[in-house]
């Protein structure tokens, strides 16, 4: 297994999924990728995240995308494999299917469609997952799709739990981010989810990142992660406006997937920025505005 450890200012991307020209998976295409990625620097693999489509997958094709990423990478980052389920057995099953190909941890949000009544059932939900995991565990708070935020109590309590390590913050709230900090152990690793957030949220005290957009400008967040490092605040504050914000505006846009895609595939990561409905892909004019913002970004560094 490889060292989960984090060193400030790390970013791994929430790998996209390639679909090919029948509509498929293309393992070929995300192995590609993956290698891509991580020969530019980055940090880590996430796949199955949100940006990856995971609930458009089958669980075959979960299983294809979790295990082509593991082989590709061939331990050289850590690899966070997406487990989220509406079930506690659901989860489980996901987490031992990573477990089983050789993923390094988990990711793992509240359930989604039914939201909790009481905090005390969102903490039910973790500590049962906790008790059973066969990998180390990384919350995922992400309300925007599960319909509620991870509640802060219930962070501070799982936190100590030894299977429980860390958390992907994606509610972008800044406040509340810094209570997590504050709140969970030192050796508890908090991700910032929002691409546009990571350089103001290092101030605060994140671990890194885990962003769509690093895998469409690499070259971005590792020159970013090295002015972090290096005490280089102009740079980084640079890098953020011109590289990141803009592309990050996109999204917003367009959805994450869609935007990642046709961003990777104007770089010629992958082939086909294709989306598996409901998503749909940016009209030929916005696609060229998401290249021109991929081109400036690379300029900014």
């Amino acid at each position: 297994m490889t060292d989960l450890t984090v060193r400030r200012g790390a970013v791994s991307p929430p790998i996209v999924t390639p679909f090919d020209t029948e509509g498929g998976v293309d393992t070929d295409a995300l192995a590609s990728h993956v290698e891509t990625l991580v020969d530019a620097g980055l940090d880590g693999m996430v796949p199955c995240g949100t940006t990856g489509e995971f609930a458009s997958l089958t669980d075959e094709e979960h299983r294809a995308v979790v295990e082509t990423t593991v082989e590709a990478v061939d331990g050289r980052v850590p690899v966070i494999a997406g487990a989220a389920d509406t079930t506690v057995s659901g989860v489980l099953d996901r987490l031992r299917l990573a477990d089983a190909v050789g993923a390094d941890a988990g990711l793992v949000t509240l359930p989604y469609y039914h939201t909790s009544t009481d905090p005390s059932g969102q903490r039910a939900f973790f500590e049962a997952i906790a008790d059973e995991t066969p990998l180390p565990v990384v919350l995922y708070d992400i309300p925007s799709t599960v319909g509620e935020p991870i509640d802060a109590s219930v962070v501070t309590a799982v936190a100590d739990r030894e299977s429980i390590v860390g958390l992907k913050d994606t509610t972008g709230d800044i406040t509340g981010l810094d209570a997590t900090l504050r709140g969970t152990p030192e050796s508890f690793t908090v991700f910032q989810g929002v691409d546009a957030q990571l350089y103001p949220s290092m101030s605060l005290g994140v671990d890194g990142g885990i962003h769509a957009l690093s895998q469409t400008i690499p070259e971005v967040f590792v020159a970013l992660r090295e002015a972090i490092r290096a005490g280089g605040d102009d740079r980084a504050l640079a890098l953020h406006r011109r590289g990141i914000a803009p592309l990050f505006t996109r999204c917003g846009d367009h959805g994450f997937a869609p935007v990642a895609k046709v961003a990777a595939a104007h770089r010629g990561f992958i082939p086909d920025p294709r989306v598996r409905p409901p998503l749909t892909l940016p009209d030929a004019a916005a696609r060229e505005a998401i290249g021109d913002d991929v081109d400036a970004a690379l300029d900014a560094v």
